[in-house]
């Protein structure tokens, strides 16, 4: 079942990237993306995974050691874990980006290769779109 769930993982947050990405400007993805909860069907594959290993997760982060850390991501359900923590805020930051970026006209185009790259490697995405951010300030609301 831990194969199927890391498959699904990603199966399940791919649409919604691919709709910020490929149809930026299509009027259903502005709606759809608009939610916060594109992100339960993933944070729910994370529940399946945690809740059942509460007891060997909690004290390796409550209290964070990297042996611990090690041995609790070195098997299989700490991997698919920690595979769907981090699929649900990469989502959840690109998405965040998405709407941030729609309200200050940034270029779709830079957009797609921000969100790639936080679908890729999550945090350099983020820091990706911190950097080009300023350049499009936020409209004046008057």
């Amino acid at each position: 079942m831990t194969g199927a769930l890391f498959t699904l993982t990603f199966a399940v947050a791919a649409p919604f990237w691919a709709l910020m990405i490929l149809l930026p400007r299509w009027s259903w993805t502005a709606r759809i993306i608009a939610s916060p909860l594109i992100v339960v069907p993933v944070v729910v594959i994370y529940a399946v995974l945690v809740i059942p290993a509460f007891a060997d997760v909690l004290p390796a982060v409550a209290s964070p050691t990297l042996d611990g850390v090690r041995e609790l991501l070195g098997t299989a359900d700490g991997a698919a874990a920690a595979w769907a923590h981090m699929i649900a805020f990469d989502l959840f930051v690109g998405r965040w980006a998405w709407l941030d970026a729609r309200t200050r006209g940034v270029p779709a185009l830079v957009m797609a290769l921000v969100l790639l790259l936080t679908i890729l490697l999550g945090p350099l995405g983020l820091l990706a779109y911190l950097l080009v951010r300023p350049r499009w300030p936020q409209p004046d609301p008057a």
